[in-house]
């Protein structure tokens, strides 16, 4: 059975979409929903394009707010904003939680938001199978 983790990050727009993406196309054993503790409602345009080109992108991936899946049950939170770390809700269910911050490339040129791929690729996800024994 898989393992779920949600990556919460504070517009879910970008990064948060972003882990969730690259976890549900690499990571066997382990899948991703991605939510924002204020939601833009909207997923960043060239964050999508980024996934289009790494051929990752599903149409299911949207911003959603944290009320969408507070009941859901994890195994695994990871905040990847200050942010979110700050303002996380205590889940009704326990999990673990852990933080690793990656800067925003939001409003900046596609190479941050190449970067930031890759500095999610090389650091959370061999974090999360870590800790989840994947």
């Amino acid at each position: 059975m898989d393992k779920k983790v949600l990556i919460l990050c504070t517009g879910n727009s970008c990064r948060s979409i972003i882990a969730e993406a690259l976890i549900n196309s690499i990571l066997d054993g382990a899948i991703a929903d991605s939510s924002g503790v204020k939601a833009s409602g909207k997923v960043n345009p060239k964050a999508k394009e980024l996934l289009i080109n790494k051929n990752i992108w599903n149409e299911k991936y949207h911003s959603k707010t944290i009320d969408k899946v507070i009941n859901n049950s994890y195994d695994l939170i990871v905040t990847v904003c200050d942010n979110a770390k700050e303002t996380c809700p205590i889940f009704p269910k326990a999990v673990k939680v852990v933080h690793i911050s990656f800067e925003d490339p939001d409003k900046k040129e596609f190479a941050a938001f190449l970067k930031c791929y890759e500095d999610i690729k090389n650091t959370l996800l061999p974090k999360v199978k870590q800790i989840l024994d994947l």
